[in-house]
C-alpha cells in the first residue's frame, strides 16, 4: 500500500526523501534492515495525554520516559494509545508506522532532543515498507510547534 496521500502532501515542499525497504514492524528492525545507527532512527509512540493524543519521537535504541514527558506536557495521565485509537484519530497512518507530523492530525508532537542533532534522522511514513530520512533542522521547519525535551532512557 503506498504512502497516504495526506503525509506526501504535509511533506511535498521539504527536503524529505522517501525510502522503500522490506516490510518492518519496529524501530529496530528498520535500523537493521538499512544498516543505520539505531539513534538516528525514530520511532514514534502515540500517548493518550490526559483525554487527548499526543506524538512523541525518540531514538530506536532508547525507551519513553513517562514521567519526564508527564512534566514537559503538563499532564496528570499519561500512557500509551490502543490501536483502536491509533486507527480512529491517525488516519492514513499504519499502527505501528505512524509519521512523527502531528500537525497532519492537529496534535502534538514531542521529539526528544538528541535526534534534533542529528544530521539526517529515519522516521516513520505511515507504511511498514516506507520511510523519510530528513534533517533535524528539515525536521523543525515542517514541525515548527515541535516541542523539543529530554524524555528517553536507555532501554533495559
Amino acid at each position: 500500500m503506498p504512502i497516504a496521500l495526506k503525509v506526501l502532501n504535509f511533506i511535498k515542499d521539504s527536503k524529505c526523501e522517501t525510502i522503500e525497504h522490506k516490510t518492518v514492524y519496529t524501530a529496530h528492525d528498520k535500523a537493521a534492515t538499512l544498516k543505520l545507527p539505531e539513534k538516528i532512527v525514530g520511532k514514534t509512540v502515540v500517548l493518550k495525554l490526559d483525554k487527548e493524543i499526543g506524538l512523541a519521537l525518540i531514538p530506536a535504541h532508547r525507551n519513553l520516559d513517562k514521567n519526564k514527558i508527564k512534566k514537559i506536557a503538563k499532564v496528570k495521565k499519561i500512557d500509551f494509545a490502543s490501536e483502536i485509537i491509533i486507527k480512529n484519530r491517525l488516519k492514513g497512518a499504519k499502527p505501528g508506522a505512524v509519521p512523527p507530523f502531528g500537525l497532519i492530525w492537529k496534535i502534538p508532537t514531542f521529539i526528544d532532543s538528541p535526534l534534533l542533532k542529528a544530521k539526517k534522522i529515519v522516521v516513520n511514513s505511515g507504511q511498514h515498507n516506507f520511510s523519510f530520512k530528513i534533517s533535524g533542522a528539515g525536521l523543525k521547519k515542517l514541525m515548527p510547534d515541535l516541542i523539543k525535551g529530554n524524555f528517553s532512557q536507555a532501554r533495559k
